[in-house]
């Protein structure tokens, strides 16, 4: 009786999709590659592409090894009163770039963005479709706000943790977010 399923032994199959993910937003861009495109250039079914990653957002986290599960930032900033929308933003980054596990991956992007127009094209388009117009919509935001808070958060990455400018950079976590919390929070709520 044959056997179904995946053979047993190593796959490449993970490894050939994401070498094409790279090429296709690399050739169109967050917005023009898709997940049949992908799969056309990996030589497989658009199924698979789904079952290794599930959407096109995490075909783009792991092409380009982002440190941040969109949908999970997205849920996170969602869930929780309005009113405390700033401090969650706030504890959130930094604990994003404080992490271990995501800390080297940020310096990275930061990096790359900073020096490959093509890189900081395909990152603002995934962080315009896949972040910021899904929070702006579910708050009911103008994207003008969104953009704001983003970059005063981006800059705030920067100098505490780039730059390491004092005495931001030794802050405790707690009075960072104290500070910054309420900045961000009215562009929520005014």
């Amino acid at each position: 009786m044959a056997r179904t399923g995946r053979r047993p032994g190593q796959t490449q199959t993970r490894d050939d999709i994401l070498v094409a993910a790279r090429r296709q937003f690399a050739d169109r861009g967050y917005g023009g590659a898709t997940i049949r495109g992908i799969a056309a250039e990996a030589g497989v079914n658009p199924a698979l592409v789904h079952h290794f990653f599930g959407s096109k957002d995490q075909v783009f986290v792991a092409a380009l090894n982002l440190p941040f599960n969109p949908s999970l930032l997205v849920n996170t900033l969602l869930e929780g009163p309005r009113s405390e929308i700033g401090e969650r933003i706030v504890r959130l980054f930094l604990g994003l770039w404080e992490s271990p596990d995501t800390q080297l991956p940020f310096f990275a992007l930061v990096r790359s963005v900073t020096t490959s127009p093509e890189v900081a094209d395909q990152l603002r388009q995934f962080l315009e479709t896949a972040v910021l117009a899904r929070v702006a919509t579910a708050l009911d935001l103008p994207p003008l706000r969104l953009t704001a808070a983003a970059s005063q958060m981006m800059g705030l990455a920067v100098v505490r943790y780039v730059l390491r400018a004092e005495p931001m950079a030794s802050a405790s976590t707690d009075e960072v977010v104290a500070l910054v919390a309420p900045v961000i929070q009215h562009y929520f709520t005014a």
